[in-house]
């Protein structure tokens, strides 16, 4: 071939500048787009052996090599694939595949964000031009009688092309790179940046400083392979120990055998797992290969709870492994990370169209080959296809979750802690992850036992007709006042739904918990600063059921049946008295007959303005009144507690209104932490009170 000189076919002067600043938004990832052209040509030489188009050699190991040389400032990469002729590299080189080049440069050309959508172009080669002033290309091609041939490009749009000197099948490409980036010659830089990229690619790949003095390394003798360049032959020879028999004879007897080591010109390693885990069948994985591929990926040494190995050949080709971390703490503190994969290369981290927001709680692998990615492969195009996988992928996770509470109810009782953060915000996240899930959602009771949503339901039935056991036997009759039913307010609609009592602090809301336990009464316990958006979203969409913490009110099985205007004229006579005490005209106070006559008082708040309060607080909002989102509290004292008696009795006395805030500030204390202020306040009263005792 004679010497060839000429024009890049490209349709502007402006395409390098847009490769380098626009097309790439990280300049290291050159390195994954060469190396991914190289795997490319290897898997195209072994599929024309194998469709009889060319015979491999018999000792054929595909790989590719990276060279760096920090002293001459140049990359090397080196496969032993296809290789090209001089019409091709005339075809894919020189005419960079641009469909709508102008188009695109107009559109473009004063874009910033690698984000754009451009299609698929065909330009990973291009990108060795973001770090490199010069870049040469040596090829040899596969077929018969071809002649190896020598590009070589200086970033502008003119090129050399000329015969080669090459000698084996396959491409040798030569970056020299440019002052900015000369990092990238370095050894520990070209690891760091090839294992993030291509810690999986399918073809093995070494690296190696160019023209480095050999390393060696000792192996026994007989693992010595044909490829093992020996150096020497070490040979230590038996040895022996005189011992003296039972019989006074003595014996030679051997305690370290012969042996015969090699010392070998050290074998070199490849960088990668070109068969990771996530290609095999979930049945050929055991427990601590899951477990050790978890360890290697997220440098992460606490176990994982469980994982789920996806596996999907039809209508779409995706596999992947995704692991539950352990992750008991804040829910908007949790950071996990899925790694998404295309054929093996690496792309990104939580691209969100394809990974629902939720499971990126969770840390694992998707590989996807049908993915369809932009220009720079680390963007999707806007297709509904990976909807479909997104979807996919959030059912697999309810299909293992909900199989898991079904058939293993004992381990997922066990894990609920953990990963009811990640349940409860996929809740409210995705109404289809919702759906799936609405039954297999746990709630640990006061007796630290585990209930679905149904059996919770079935709880608070019994102990509602255990308390009202009319409820239970009433009847349809005819005579019934036939207007009645249609009379019913929304108020009454509401009461109707079954109350699930819930406990959102165990320490601070203890006397609460001792009422209901002494009564036989459960409540469940939602601790969690996610529980007030999700029990509102599962009251919404289950109709049946209204969450009530077990502070919103005294229910009738804490209370003696007594009607109100009994307790009109000593309520009336509290209020008052309270009232001036605390000097609070708006103080909202309910006098009952409570069952266990030790407690004086308690503070209830209505579920409604509690929950407004959660949420002003969750959104800066805690300045405002909550009294308007009618968040007050009452104060219910308890008519058969003798301090109360006492003080209906003698309300007139100088010591009362002492007691009054005094009693008052213990039923704060059951409910909420007091303000410092109070708090203060509270201590100094207390010590007046035992002062009055002792005299």
């Amino acid at each position: 071939m004679s010497n060839k000189h000429g024009n890049l076919s490209i349709n502007s002067d402006n395409i390098f500048p847009i490769i380098k600043k626009w097309l790439y938004s990280d300049h290291d990832i050159f390195y994954r787009e060469l190396i991914s052209n190289g795997c490319d040509a290897i898997t195209k030489l072994k599929k024309l052996d194998l469709m009889g188009e060319y015979d491999l050699p018999e000792d054929y190991e595909p790989k590719i090599q990276i060279l760096v040389n920090p002293e001459e400032k140049t990359l090397k990469f080196i496969d032993n694939g296809l290789g090209m002729t001089a019409d091709e590299v005339e075809e894919y080189i020189n005419q960079i595949a641009f469909s709508g080049a102008a188009d695109f440069l107009e559109k473009y050309k004063d874009k910033a964000s690698e984000e754009q959508i451009i299609g698929h172009f065909g330009l990973g080669f291009y990108s060795a031009f973001m770090v490199a002033d010069t870049v040469q290309i040596d090829s040899l091609s596969y077929q018969d009688g071809a002649v190896p041939v020598h590009w070589e490009c200086d970033g502008g749009t003119e090129f050399d092309m000329s015969d080669g000197s090459k000698t084996s099948v396959g491409t040798e490409i030569t970056l020299f790179l440019n002052e900015d980036c000369l990092e990238f010659a370095n050894e520990y830089r070209a690891k760091e940046v090839i294992e993030k990229y291509c810690s999986f690619m399918p073809t093995a790949i070494y690296l190696a400083k160019e023209n480095a003095e050999e390393e060696y390394e000792t192996i026994p003798a007989d693992e010595v392979t044909e490829k093992d360049k020996v150096i020497e032959t070490i040979v230590e020879e038996a040895k022996f120990e005189e011992k003296e028999n039972e019989d006074g004879t003595k014996e030679q007897v051997e305690v370290s055998p012969r042996t015969e080591k090699a010392k070998i010109v050290k074998r070199p390693v490849a960088l990668n797992d070109t068969h990771p885990l996530w290609t095999k069948h979930p049945n050929d994985c055991t427990d601590e290969e899951y477990k050790t591929f978890y360890r290697k990926v997220f440098q992460d040494y606490k176990e994982p709870l469980f994982w789920i190995h996806l596996n999907m050949d039809y209508p779409f080709n995706l596999k992947g492994i995704l692991y539950f971390p352990k992750i008991n703490t804040e829910y908007d503190s949790i950071e996990g990370t899925i790694k998404l994969y295309n054929n093996q290369v690496f792309i990104a981290d939580n691209i969100k169209e394809v990974i629902p927001e939720f499971l990126m709680l969770l840390k694992g692998v998707i590989d996807c080959p049908d993915l369809p990615l932009n220009v720079s492969r680390s963007a999707l195009q806007n297709d509904g296809f990976v909807k479909k996988i997104s979807d996919y992928i959030t059912k697999k996770v309810a299909d293992k979750l909900s199989g898991m509470c079904k058939t293993d109810k004992e381990s997922y009782e066990k894990y609920w802690d953990d990963i009811s953060p990640f349940i409860k915000f996929g809740c409210l996240k995705d109404e289809k992850f919702c759906d799936k899930m609405n039954d297999y959602i746990l709630f640990k009771n006061l007796d630290d036992k585990y209930l679905t949503l149904p059996e919770c339901l079935k709880v608070e039935e019994a102990e509602s007709e255990q308390d009202n056991p009319s409820e239970s036997t009433e009847t349809d009759s005819e005579n019934t006042d036939s207007t009645s039913d249609t009379t019913e307010t929304a108020d009454e609609e509401k009461d109707m739904r079954k109350p699930v009592y819930y406990v959102t602090d165990v320490q601070q809301q203890g006397q609460y918990i001792n009422m209901f336990k002494e009564q036989g009464m459960d409540a469940v316990i939602l601790d969690h600063n996610i529980d007030t958006s999700f029990i509102t979203q599962l009251e919404r969409r289950n109709e049946k059921i209204r969450f009530v913490r077990i502070d919103a009110d005294v229910t009738d099985s804490l209370k003696e049946e007594i009607s109100e205007e009994e307790l009109k004229e000593t309520t009336d006579t509290l209020t008052d008295t309270f009232r001036k005490a605390l000097n609070n005209e708006s103080l909202n106070v309910s006098v009952q007959k409570l069952k266990n006559a030790d407690i004086a008082s308690v503070i209830t708040r209505s579920e409604q303005g509690r929950r407004m309060q959660d949420m002003m607080k969750m959104y800066g909002m805690a300045g405002m009144d909550p009294s308007m989102f009618g968040g007050d509290q009452t104060l219910v004292l308890n008519a058969n507690n003798e301090l109360v008696t006492y003080i209906l009795e003698h309300k007139d006395s100088e010591h009362v209104p002492v007691f009054c805030e005094q009693l008052y500030d213990l039923a704060l204390l059951a409910n909420c932490p007091l303000t410092p202020e109070a708090m203060s306040k509270f201590i100094k009263r207390s010590n007046q009170i035992m002062l009055l005792l002792a005299k």
